[in-house]
């Protein structure tokens, strides 16, 4: 069995805003086709890790690699030509969509191939018609934003997401912003990306979808990682005070130890 191939590594990563410290000394890494969960209180640092991963934010201190490419060493980034590689490397599907309203769902997905990858329009065309028919939506091409449920936007925001061909897909809370309603169609795309072995890092409130779809859990608190594990070992039985006083505010959520 061949075994688990790093794609992702965090070390020692500090950052902060103003003088708060939001991340402190965060460690952690992803294999290659793994699915890692991140979970946690609000202002724990989540969405902050995953900004700083995927270069909307830059950190103070610590060590970003992207299979084995330095995106940021001993908190020295990379030349702009080596972060635009690796960049490329990550997608990232927002909790708002953040989807152009004024252009179509097929521009939607069509712009950045054309005009990042330098993918030619039919061939942009095709992978983006592809995308919105593995996400269920493909007569919804020609349809705005403002036209779609939000559950639909969101599946344009992932299909968006893979049309640049990421190697490792960060959700920063998919579901978030969705109606309960809808919150099960997304989790069940997500699910189905799951099973094809698509290297993912999910910031979610969803615990049994943590628990069902991830492969590992860590949960954070106060800008540290508290617990780090097998889903079924963090969320069914943590070792952490913290983590079990986290999960037992959860619905049917029974952690033992």
């Amino acid at each position: 069995m061949e075994a688990p191939r790093e794609i992702i590594r965090v070390s020692n990563v500090s950052k902060s805003f103003g003088g708060l410290p939001v991340l402190r000394d965060i460690s952690f890494a992803v294999n290659r086709g793994e699915v890692v969960s991140i979970i946690g209180p609000s202002g724990s640092g989540k969405s902050t890790l995953l900004r700083c991963v995927t270069l909307l934010e830059t950190v103070d201190g610590g060590t970003i690699l992207v299979d084995d490419d330095a995106l940021v060493r001993d908190g020295v980034y990379a030349g702009r030509a080596a972060q635009r590689a690796i960049g490329l490397k990550l997608g990232l599907v927002f909790q708002n969509f953040n989807l152009f309203p004024h252009f179509s769902v097929l521009r939607n997905l069509t712009e950045a191939q054309i005009h990042v990858l330098r993918r030619p329009r039919d061939a942009a065309e095709r992978r983006a018609r592809e995308l919105l028919a593995k996400m269920g939506i493909a007569d919804k091409a020609a349809a705005h934003p403002f036209e779609l449920s939000g559950g639909q936007q969101q599946r344009v925001s992932i299909a968006r997401a893979m049309a640049l061909d990421p190697e490792v897909l960060f959700f920063d809370e998919p579901t978030s912003a969705l109606d309960p309603e809808l919150t099960g169609e997304i989790l069940n795309v997500i699910r189905a990306l799951a099973r094809e072995r698509i290297t993912m890092v999910i910031v979610t409130h969803e615990m049994a979808f943590a628990r069902d779809v991830a492969d590992r859990v860590v949960f954070m608190d106060g800008g540290v990682i508290v617990e780090a594990g097998p889903a079924a070992e963090v969320i069914g039985a943590p070792r952490n005070e913290r983590t079990r006083a986290f999960l037992a505010r959860f619905s049917g959520q029974q952690p033992q130890g």
